[in-house]
């Protein structure tokens, strides 16, 4: 098997979930017995001051760590400047570091990095494979970003399908997105869908009666809604708290967000201003902890803006199936969460705004338990026969070979 050379802005002991999903493909092919190094900048995602060794070997990976500015996502321009000394540094370090026939698996943090893999790839005789998390620019475009003008828009995207066009393979994580990319570059048989997975091997669903974190959080004999991950904004909140407002004198009912983000203090303020003592605030819990942070809820939200529907996959849910808890689902019934929840019964899609169906579907669960059993019984085996870790890992090692 040739070298697999990966590239991404973070990686081990980085805990993003692109560097933590690099991590796991990495260290298991490398398991396999291939020749696996990455390239990646010396920040941590949480803190752009780290300033991470430039060189080591981690579970027999090859780790390249190349000079990057660190100022930081605190602001968009120190984020730019980020940006492009990490596609400076890592276009030099690559070409020459890869060689004729290296296997060089470009991720999308920073975006359009896979030019720079597209590039390298065509100078040096790579074989080239994009791992498309999201897309780029139109993501930007959809969340308002305001240097994305319209003539910038279409500039980006004509560079970006270029990249895509040079690979042997883009790999994405649902259909929607599949379809996207078919579309753009009109080459379908380079478009592969590989579902992201959970991070923690093993994981699985802990009973509410053994969960210290239910007990530390004073969460016991309640019916607990949960938010677990990155409050972001891709994502749509305002149904949830309207949700919330309505259930307030639900005394049974308990709202937990788990996690940080963009619009973590918004939500927040929300609550303060109505007094919402039904919601509750976690901060993230450490890897080891996902299982029981995760099974604290006996249900979860998941919600992504409908424009969205096809760039962009939630990666929580991967988290909630493998602990078998149903997920209400708020976003585009037809979009890629709402057809696996649809098709498996495994919760049920709410249309953005619609904060009554919300809260009465919480009440439904929570009133109902033997309907909140059977759809986290089919919540969990969508898990094993679709999107184990094994699963992935195991497609990976096709496309690679």
């Amino acid at each position: 098997m040739n070298r697999i050379v990966f590239v991404n802005r973070y990686y081990r002991p980085d805990h993003s979930a692109t560097a933590q999903l690099l991590t796991d493909l990495a260290q298991s092919l490398a398991a396999g017995g291939a020749e696996v190094a990455v390239v990646s900048s010396r920040q941590c995602y949480d803190n752009p001051r780290e300033r991470l060794g430039a060189r080591e070997q981690l579970e027999g990976v090859e780790v390249h760590r190349v000079w990057t500015s660190r100022f930081g996502r605190s602001n968009l321009l120190g984020r730019a400047f980020d940006y492009l000394s990490f596609y400076i540094s890592s276009l030099l370090h690559l070409l020459l570091f890869v060689k004729p026939g290296d296997v060089l698996v470009v991720k999308t943090d920073p975006p359009m990095i896979s030019v720079i893999g597209a590039v390298v790839a065509k100078i040096k005789g790579a074989v080239l494979v994009n791992w498309l998390q999201d897309l780029f620019p139109e993501v930007a475009k959809e969340l308002g970003v305001g240097a994305i003008k319209p003539p910038v828009y279409a500039v980006l995207k004509r560079i970006r399908n270029w990249s895509l066009k040079s690979a042997r393979h883009n790999i994405v994580l649902g259909d929607l997105m599949a379809a996207r990319i078919d579309a753009e570059i009109a080459q379908p048989g380079k478009t592969r869908v590989i579902p992201n997975w959970v991070i923690q091997k093993d994981i699985g669903a802990i009973d509410s009666a053994d969960n210290p974190l239910r007990r530390e959080w004073r969460l016991d004999e309640k019916f607990v809604v949960g938010y677990s991950g990155n409050l972001g904004r891709a994502h749509e909140f305002g149904t949830i708290l309207d949700a919330a407002l309505q259930l307030r004198d639900e005394t049974g009912i308990q709202f937990l967000f788990i996690g940080g983000g963009a619009q973590l203090a918004p939500v927040k303020q929300f609550v303060e201003r109505h007094g919402l003592d039904n919601v509750a605030f976690q901060n993230y819990q450490p890897l080891e902890q996902l299982a029981y942070s995760l099974s604290a809820a006996d249900l979860h939200l998941v919600s992504l803006q409908p424009g969205l529907e096809g760039l962009i996959v939630p990666s929580k849910f991967y988290g909630i199936v493998a602990v078998g808890r149903p997920l209400a689902f708020i976003g585009a019934r037809d979009g890629e969460l709402g057809r696996l929840i649809d098709a498996h019964q495994c919760g049920a899609s709410i249309a953005p705004g619609d904060a009554e169906a919300l809260a009465r579907f919480i009440l439904d669960l929570k009133n109902d338990r033997e309907r909140h059993a059977l759809l986290a019984r089919n919540s969990k085996r969508v898990h094993l026969e679709h999107f184990t870790r094994d699963h992935s890992l195991r497609a990976w090692q096709s496309v690679i070979a």
